[in-house]
């Protein structure tokens, strides 16, 4: 017999009767992680100007390039380098992929003269821009003191940008009782912070400085370099400067072989180690892809696995880091040991109440950040990659 008294569905067409179910949660799925920032972790100190700056140093090179055009190849002792200076006499130097080993006897200028064949090594055919490797020097017994060389440190900087964000909830809205929420002023404080957080990793990949007044003005707002924009020794692109090219028939999809190329590039000119490999989605299923056609499974196996988190070469450990931020066409190589976020004194991101004009509390979420990014020649960038 069917049920012929009160019922929720008779209370009318917004069920005025009925206390409404509101779960107590609030469901946010916009992207606000930040992948990059986790990864290198809290700075240990901060930056104590607007124009952050650090000293970097080199030591002196013991390789430079031929710049002559020989006659004679294997017999001429007479020839040009690009820096002379790098040179003494005594040196025992050698050509790049040659077993010939000669002696510098003399260095004029950028002009060495050299003992061709030394210690009974074959004399081999030199070249124009051939790389000259400085083995070491040889001193003679009681010589006087050689002359004195050394490298000057030079300073690097980089510039503090502001991240700011208002919040302001009426007194009648803090009043109210709310869903899922106990303080609103709260709940947006969390939000306007999640943005914050959010635009900084972006910025550490992605920003650029001003290119004129770029420590601020009244007019000129003050940005930092990112990651992208410091790189400028190990930048790579497929099939250009004799780096390989691309997979997929030309396309220049990501490959191996180009990672393992520039891991190498980056290890012969710098002691870094590069340990993190920061890319998007997109280049993160070509790494994967790196292991599918060596993936083995047993009968009783049923998870399938497609995911490469840690990359081990000759050249490096390093952890892939997916980050949303990072260029759909390009593969960042970093020495996390070099990479520091760090906050001006006193102003990593905090609220700071304002004073009230009226009916509701107001406040900002202020944060200052800087990207201090040192020996950008230990680290590297892979661009212009495929990105369908």
């Amino acid at each position: 017999m069917p049920f012929t008294g009160k019922a929720t569905y008779s209370a009318g067409a917004t069920l005025p009767e009925i206390v409404e179910d509101v779960a107590d949660i609030v469901s946010i799925v916009s992207p606000y992680e930040t992948p990059l920032l986790d990864h290198l972790g809290e700075p240990h100190r901060a930056a104590t100007s607007t124009v952050h700056e650090w000293l970097e140093d080199t030591l002196l090179p013991n390789t430079d390039t031929i710049d002559w055009t020989f006659t004679n190849p294997t017999t001429e002792t007479d020839f040009d380098v690009l820096n002379g200076s790098r040179f003494r006499v005594g040196d025992v130097i050698q050509g790049q992929d040659s077993r010939e080993v000669m002696l510098v006897t003399a260095v004029s200028g950028d002009t060495l003269t050299v003992t061709r064949g030394y210690g009974s090594t074959t004399a081999e055919a030199l070249a124009d821009t051939q790389t000259l490797h400085i083995i070491g020097n040889a001193a003679l017994e009681g010589d006087d003191k050689p002359a004195v060389r050394f490298t000057n440190r030079v300073r690097a900087a980089n510039y503090t940008q502001i991240f700011t964000a208002s919040v302001e909830v009426s007194g009648s809205q803090l009043a109210a009782r709310q869903h899922a929420l106990r303080d609103e002023l709260d709940y947006q404080k969390q939000e306007r912070l999640r943005e914050l957080l959010r635009d900084l990793e972006n910025c550490v990949i992605n920003g650029v400085a001003a290119n004129t007044t770029p420590q601020g003005s009244s007019s000129v707002r003050r940005t930092m370099n990112g990651i992208v924009q410091t790189i400028g020794t190990n930048v790579f692109a497929p099939g250009v400067g004799g780096f390989p090219q691309g997979g997929g028939g030309g396309n220049d999809e990501l490959t191996e072989e180009l990672i393992n190329t520039a891991l190498r590039n980056i290890w012969e000119q710098s002691s870094s180690r590069i340990d993190t490999i920061v890319v998007n989605g997109l280049q993160k299923r070509r790494i994967n892809s790196f292991i599918t056609s060596s993936r083995g499974y047993d009968a009783a196996d049923t998870r399938f696995r497609d995911q490469v988190s840690t990359y081990e070469s000759d050249f490096g450990v390093c952890r892939v880091v997916l980050s949303r931020w990072a260029p759909r066409d390009a593969v960042l190589l970093l020495d996390s040991s070099r990479i520091d976020v760090l906050p001006l004194a006193g102003r990593s991101f905090h609220y700071k109440p304002l004073a009230a004009t009226g009916d509701s509390d107001t406040g900002q979420l202020i944060g200052e950040y800087t990207l201090e990014m040192r020996n950008e020649n230990a680290h590297g960038l892979i661009h212009d990659l495929a990105v369908s």
